[in-house]
């Protein structure tokens, strides 16, 4: 991440590492919590996943093993971020290169917002009683600093509109 810019404390990270844990190896189900509630939030983001078959609805593509790899990819990548956490500034270009990628397939800055609201839903939905606001805002912080990464990389390749 950026010189200068805010680091996470030891007690965040403490409590990103335990509260991902708790959600335990199979991380699958989580994300397609995670990406019911994306497409509730935001229907028209469907249309960006069609792959080689037409998904009318949400469930269709949810249920389409083209998505669940993409799935199991998101979820890799918050995996990697919580593995990470003392040394974030190592996936400064790994993560710029997830956001040229996903500027390059025609997704908006603007949708990182739904999904960060879409990840901490999946959260509470996961950790039920365990999910509390000092949680919420640890990993508040963390995505703050993965998407701040990550929208360098979409304006670097040639993004200017986020909308």
């Amino acid at each position: 991440m950026e010189k200068g810019e805010v680091r996470l404390s030891e007690r965040n990270k403490a409590m990103i590492r335990e509260s991902w844990e708790r959600l335990g190896k199979d991380k699958l189900p989580h994300g397609t919590v995670m990406f019911t509630r994306l497409f509730e939030l935001d229907p028209a983001l469907l249309q960006l996943f069609q792959y080689n078959t037409s998904s009318s609805s949400p469930q269709e593509c949810l249920s389409s093993p083209e998505f669940t790899e993409h799935i199991n990819k998101v979820m890799q990548v918050i995996d990697t971020a919580v593995t990470h956490l003392d040394e974030l500034d190592s996936l400064n270009e790994y993560l710029a290169g997830l956001g040229r990628r996903h500027q390059a397939v025609g997704v908006k800055t603007n949708s990182f917002t739904m999904v960060g609201e879409s990840f901490l839903y999946m959260l509470e939905c996961g950790l039920q009683t365990a999910y509390t606001s000092e949680i919420r805002d640890a990993w508040v912080q963390l995505y703050s600093l993965v998407v701040e990464a990550m929208s360098r990389g979409w304006s670097s390749n040639g993004g200017s509109n986020s909308k």
